[in-house]
């Protein structure tokens, strides 16, 4: 009897090993120590290395086989190609023999085949690369079931040895590794066409794992494979945008704000040390090509990367009909990927601004984006979560778009103003209820057209052209519904909305958000209970891009938010009293978030509201 020990046995090695009891659980990873790593280091510089059997070489191995069914020289050889490293002219001794055996190694061989396939070349001489390849060709074209290891193979060379190599795109010595491995996937690809199907299944499985750093060298390949094939274009778009949102998502806004200004805010505290010490250049340098948060790092070079892309595969065709034919082809197939991974997913951060920077490369991209958009609101038979969603993208495409003409604003505006008359006319012959659950799309539409009043206000009053066509959008018959559209805005976007209406006697909306907010008052204090609010659930998701590298390729495209001069005379014309009834109720700490929170707003009113929701109590006595 043993208290303290148990036996285990070890199947591969035919032995008993001793473990103690003391711990439930062992580590499948081994801990090397630096003396253990150095031992290790040794063994592998003084292994023997068994000469390569010149009499019983791999025509031998196969003789054998065929002649008299022995494929003990074959396992001899297939051993000695899995547990050497050939040098190049044994390669090339090799794949010679083995070229000329093509037609020979059917499936029985397989081990052998895929011990061929296996060996490493794409580091080697310009003759084994040549070598290499040829056999490839050969033996896939002569024996098809060999396909879908050697694709496997080709796909995994993708994948950088070397932790430090997949972060960088512009190394030559890496470049040249991986040029030879697509001009070899392009001749199988015309050779076999039905090579297609075993590439997308190995580019598939072999997706690299969202934290490491092959991650960004994996996506440039699949970028590199779309341009001598873009027969794959369709597939490896989505396939992008669903791991480029796992890292979205696995990258928070707020942990990358977080983060960034935990670095500005210890480089403000050694400011003047920093300054005298790091030229003013190398500052610069650090605070533009790098994120604090490891996977925003990773999320910021991909998208880097597939804006590169985008622009050069835009700016490559000749003539201008086929170059807009074939930018309205892809952007189909972006809309397509756009729709089924980012259209569902609530409230990513980067990776939709690949559409919004596609369809800044021609305005009439921009066109097609926003009716795909207005079909799938208008349409009943999508799902309401779908048509809030295509709300909040389509509104915020708009008020941040710097490229799209005020004309494209004005004609949406329209279209969602009559839109909404034509709902409450009919929602007043089937006397329907006004709750939030029921009317979802209504109020979506009814915030974004407040939402892009009050962002785009001083384009939508720069002439009495452009006022008297505000005025004709029947803005008081909307806010003065039944429906009462600002009970459920979200507070920020009602209050600037708000501001904007007043100051162009538009609409007048501050008596109703005190209305608004003296009910929810006696709902909160009714029977000493607290109810929760209607409030709409939304988000911009075109808000300010934090990437630092990629963002560049936005900043010029993108519209930060400027308030109107008479929107914010009137703002600080507004009596405290209104203020704070406003900031009390509209700004209700416990209802808003941080993210709810626009950046449309003045920095004032932001730092107000953000102030009202830390320290505010809510009393309920």
């Amino acid at each position: 009897m043993l208290p303290y020990y148990i036996m285990a046995f070890n199947s591969n090695k035919s032995e008993y090993s001793v473990q103690t009891t003391r711990t439930s659980l062992t580590s499948i990873l081994k801990s090397y120590q630096p003396t253990e790593r150095e031992k290790a280091k040794n063994a592998v510089i003084n292994r023997v290395r068994f000469e390569m059997p010149k009499q019983k070489g791999l025509l031998h191995a196969v003789k054998e086989a065929e002649e008299s069914q022995n494929y003990a020289a074959m396992d001899e050889f297939v051993a000695f190609l899995t547990e050497n490293s050939l040098h190049d002219h044994e390669f090339l001794i090799v794949f010679h023999d083995a070229l000329s055996l093509c037609n020979q190694l059917t499936p029985k061989y397989t081990p052998l085949v895929e011990a061929l396939l296996a060996l490493s070349w794409n580091k080697r001489s310009t003759e084994v690369v040549k070598a290499y390849s040829e056999f490839c060709i050969n033996i896939l074209v002569a024996h098809n079931n060999y396909l879908s290891f050697a694709v496997r193979k080709l796909i995994s060379l993708w994948i950088p040895n070397e932790p430090n190599k997949g972060t960088s795109l512009n190394n030559d010595e890496i470049s040249n590794e991986l040029e030879v491995i697509h001009q070899l996937l392009e001749k199988i690809l015309n050779a076999i066409p039905m090579a297609f199907d075993a590439i997308l299944d190995a580019i598939e499985s072999l997706f690299p794992y969202y934290k490491r750093s092959s991650y960004i060298s994996y996506i440039h390949n699949l970028l590199k494979l779309l341009e001598y094939k873009p027969i794959f274009t369709e597939y490896i778009i989505q396939l992008l945008m669903e791991k480029l949102a796992i890292l979205d998502v696995n990258a928070p806004r707020h942990e990358i704000e977080d983060l960034e200004s935990d670095d500005d805010n210890e480089e403000s505290e050694g400011g003047e040390i920093y300054n005298e010490v790091i030229p003013r250049q190398e500052k610069a340098k650090k605070d533009h090509q790098s994120m604090n948060h490891p996977i925003a790092q990773t999320l910021d070079i991909s998208m880097l990367a597939v804006f590169n892309f985008l622009k050069k595969r835009s700016s490559s065709e000749s003539s201008e009909k086929e170059t807009l034919s074939d930018s309205l082809k892809f952007l189909q197939i972006l809309i397509k990927a756009f729709d089924a991974v980012i259209l569902p997913i609530h409230n990513t951060h980067h990776v939709q601004f690949l559409v919004f920077y596609y369809c800044s490369l021609k305005q009439t991209l921009s066109q097609v984006f926003l009716a795909s958009l207005w079909n799938k609101v208008t349409n009943p038979n999508c799902p309401a979560l779908i048509r809030q969603a295509s709300v909040g993208y389509l509104s915020s495409f708009l008020a941040r778009a710097a490229f799209i003409h005020i004309n494209i604003i004005k004609l949406y505006l329209k279209e969602m103003c009559d839109w909404c008359q034509q709902y409450i006319k009919g929602s007043q012959l089937s006397r329907s209820n006004v709750s939030l659950k029921s009317n979802l799309v209504f109020y979506s539409v009814c915030q974004a057209i407040f939402y892009i009043i009050a962002f785009r206000s001083r384009d939508l009053t720069v002439d009495k052209k452009s006022i008297l066509f505000l005025q004709s959008l029947q803005l008081t018959a909307l806010v003065t519904s039944t429906y009462n559209p600002l009970r459920v805005c979200l507070p920020a976007v009602a209050t600037a909305f708000a501001g904007v209406t007043r100051a162009y006697q538009l609409a007048y909306c501050h008596a109703i958000l005190e209305r608004n907010a003296r009910r929810k008052l006696a709902t909160i204090y009714a029977n000493d209970t607290a109810t929760p609010e209607e409030i709409l659930d939304t988000f911009f998701p075109f808000d300010p891009y934090l990437l630092k590298v990629s963002g560049q390729r936005i900043s010029s495209i993108y519209l930060q938010y400027q308030a109107s001069d008479a929107e914010e005379c009137t703002s600080h014309s507004l009596t405290p009293e209104s203020i704070n009834i406003s900031d009390r109720k509209r700004g209700n700490p416990e209802m808003l978030d941080d993210h709810d929170i626009d950046d449309f707003l003045p920095d004032g009113k932001r730092q107000k509201m953000i102030g009202t929701k830390i320290t505010q109590p809510r009393d309920l006595s």
